[in-house]
């Protein structure tokens, strides 16, 4: 029965996605999103090109509040204000490696929490996420994200494993640059960004749905 009434809320969340007030936030996070994406720094463990930011917290916020699909919207919304503002660095690798890191983060959170509506739950929820986004970068940047890079903008791979050994003598291939750099990085921002979202998601979502 209990499972009917979760199936039956999903199905009707379909019908709530495209609400004036989903679609007014969604623009205020993906404006806020953007702002923060502006204001990065590296972090050691990580080359010079790798930049920390907070720019994931809106969408996540977004995501634990309304949904998935406004999460994404809200990363659509930062990247295309991004674009528009500053266009391209990167012929549009970084800004697709930004969105697939963004949905690797948030789906898998998303789904969990749906089902458990509790601080355990959203505990979880952003543990599986974060992990699972950090992988997903290691796998995409990897096998797609940094040949395209290296293709694109006629840098060698030895080059770019160069800035990883930089930074860590024990860095000397493709390969463990992403285990001893890409990983690490990904699981401290991600990390860091979802203990942020557990504290203050509740408190934010109070606030905006005052009936919720």
């Amino acid at each position: 029965m209990e499972r009917n009434e979760n199936v039956m809320n999903l199905s009707t969340r379909k019908h709530k996605v495209f609400t004036t007030k989903n679609m007014i936030l969604v623009a205020m996070f993906g404006a806020i999103s953007m702002a923060l994406m502006m204001v990065d720094f590296p972090i050691p463990i990580a080359p010079a090109f790798m930049k920390f930011d907070f720019a994931d917290l809106p969408a996540m916020l977004a995501t634990f509040m309304m949904g998935p699909v406004e999460g994404i919207l809200v990363c659509i919304v930062k990247l295309a204000l991004k674009l528009m503002i500053k266009g391209t660095e990167t012929a549009f690798v970084g800004e697709l490696a930004n969105l697939i890191a963004a949905i690797a983060y948030m789906v898998p959170a998303a789904l969990i929490y749906h089902f458990k509506r509790t601080k355990k739950g959203a505990a979880v929820a952003l543990t599986v996420g974060t992990i699972t986004v950090s992988i997903v970068c290691v796998l995409s940047n990897l096998f797609f994200i940094f040949p395209a890079y290296s293709k694109l903008y006629g840098i060698p791979m030895e080059a770019i494993i160069g800035m990883g050994h930089a930074i860590n003598s024990h860095i000397n291939s493709l390969f463990s640059l992403m285990m001893l750099s890409i990983l690490p990085f990904n699981l401290i921002k991600f990390g860091v960004v979802s203990i942020v979202t557990f504290l203050v998601y509740k408190r934010l979502k109070h606030l905006i749905f005052k009936d919720a």
